[in-house]
């Protein structure tokens, strides 16, 4: 069973950014391996609107038989409000909220991100994990480009 993985909208801007292109690309390249069944969501769309038309183009990488869309629902909502009153995360990071919840009420294996501030960040993993368990989700694995490399 291939591993399931969300990307989060920064990992698509990660594939044209110098400082995590070379990661971002070599990620990449394992998932048109399709080694990953890959999900997205209406909120990486969202955030994708105004990007220029090359960092939109990369989804397209994404084998369309390992492509999944995964939409908002109520219960993912309500998960993502938990985070933020529960003080995982601000107000002001509400998508951040809705990617973590997309990836957990969905059951992922994993989340990829290159948001070190409120996503692949160990005391946030923590908060994210301890509400998950507390409501009857899973643990998340969050991790960034970089652990996906091989050696």
């Amino acid at each position: 069973m291939k591993t399931r993985i969300y990307i989060d909208t920064s990992v698509i801007g990660g594939y044209f950014d110098v400082e995590f292109e070379t990661a971002t690309r070599q990620l990449f390249s394992r998932i048109a391996a399709k080694e990953y069944e890959v999900y997205f969501s209406e909120i990486n769309e969202a955030e994708l609107y105004h990007a220029p038309p090359q960092v939109k183009a990369v989804k397209a990488l994404i084998p369309p038989d390992c492509y999944h869309y995964i939409e908002m629902t109520d219960e993912v909502k309500a998960l993502a409000l938990l985070y933020i009153s529960e003080k995982a995360l601000g107000k002001a990071s509400r998508n951040d909220a809705y990617h973590i919840a997309l990836a957990s009420a969905n059951r992922i294996d994993c989340l990829i991100s290159w948001n070190f501030k409120h996503l692949v960040n160990y005391d946030k993993i923590r908060m994210f994990n301890a509400i998950n368990m507390r409501f009857g989700y899973p643990l998340l694995d969050i991790r960034s480009p970089l652990e996906f490399l091989k050696t």
